[in-house]
C-alpha cells in the first residue's frame, strides 16, 4: 500500500502551491482534486482547455499521482463532456483511479444504476476505473445499499472513507462486507459526533482497516483528506497522519 495525500487538504491553494506543500511535507503519493467548486482544477477547464490541464497534472514535482477526485456541477450531456474530458486527462497523465460522489439520499435507485454504468463504461474506454465515494447524505451512507450498487454495476469500486461510516446514521453496521469492493481510501480521524478530530482522538482503528485491506489483497493508496481544523496547526497534522500510517505498512 502506498500513503498519499489529496490536494484538498490545502483546498485554498492554488494546485502548484498545493503540491508544494505536500513536497514539504514528504509525501510521495498524491491525489489531485477535479471540483467545479474548488479554485485548482476544474471539470470544465479539463474540457475546454485540455493541454494545459495535463501540463498542470504532469508538473507534480516527482510526486505521484495515484487519482483524481472528480466533482462535476454541469447536468445532462454536459455532465458526460466533463467526465470523458477528466477520463482523457486520466490516460494522459498515467492515472487509473477516478474517484467520483454517489448522489444524494432521495434518488431513484434504477437512475443511479444508470448513470453509474455510463460513467464506468466512459471510464473503461480511456483505462480508468470509477470509485464512487462512501458519503454520509448520499446513498452510500448505507453499507448494504453500497454493495448493492456496486453488485448491480460491473466494474464499479468504492472509495472507502471510513469517518463516514463512524460519524454516519449507520454506524453501527459492519464495513468489513465493503473491503472487496474499494479501488481508494481516504482517511482522517473521527468520532461519532465529529467527521474530523485531531490525529489520535478519534475512533478510526487504521491498523483494523490497514489488516482488514490486505486480506482482500488491497496494495493502492491511503489517501490523507483532512481539512483544516480551528486553533490546530493543519500542517503538524498532515506530518503526524503520515509518519502514523507510513509505520503501519
Amino acid at each position: 500500500m502506498l500513503v498519499a495525500a489529496s490536494t484538498e487538504c490545502y483546498r485554498d491553494l492554488p494546485l502548484h502551491d498545493a503540491i508544494g506543500r505536500l513536497v514539504d511535507l514528504e509525501y510521495s503519493n498524491l491525489e489531485i482534486a477535479v471540483d467545479e467548486d474548488g479554485i485548482q482544477l476544474r471539470p470544465s477547464e479539463v474540457e475546454s482547455n485540455f493541454d494545459k490541464a495535463v501540463a498542470l497534472c504532469r508538473d507534480t514535482h516527482r510526486l505521484n499521482v495515484v487519482a483524481y477526485s472528480v466533482n462535476i456541477r454541469a447536468t445532462g450531456e454536459e455532465y458526460y463532456r466533463h467526465f470523458r474530458a477528466v477520463c482523457k486527462l486520466a490516460k494522459a497523465t498515467k492515472v487509473v483511479t477516478l474517484v467520483v460522489p454517489s448522489s444524494e439520499l432521495g434518488t431513484p435507485f434504477n437512475e443511479e444504476v444508470e448513470r453509474l454504468r455510463r460513467l464506468v463504461d466512459v471510464a473503461a474506454l480511456e483505462g480508468a476505473r470509477v470509485g464512487m465515494l462512501t458519503t454520509i447524505g448520499c446513498l452510500t451512507e448505507d453499507p448494504d445499499t453500497a454493495v448493492v450498487l456496486c453488485d448491480n454495476v460491473k466494474g464499479l469500486g468504492l472509495t472507502l472513507d471510513p469517518s463516514h461510516y463512524v460519524c454516519g446514521p449507520h454506524s453501527r453496521r459492519s464495513t468489513s462486507k465493503l473491503m472487496k469492493y474499494v479501488f481508494h481510501v481516504h482517511l482522517r480521524d473521527s468520532t461519532k459526533d465529529a467527521l474530523q478530530v485531531r490525529i489520535g482522538q478519534g475512533e478510526i482503528e487504521y491498523g483494523r482497516l490497514i489488516n482488514q485491506l490486505r486480506k482482500v489483497h488491497y496494495n493502492r493508496a491511503l489517501s490523507v483528506h483532512l481539512d483544516t481544523l480551528p486553533d490546530v496547526d493543519h500542517t503538524g497534522e498532515m506530518r503526524k497522519m503520515r509518519l502514523l500510517l507510513e509505520s503501519l505498512l
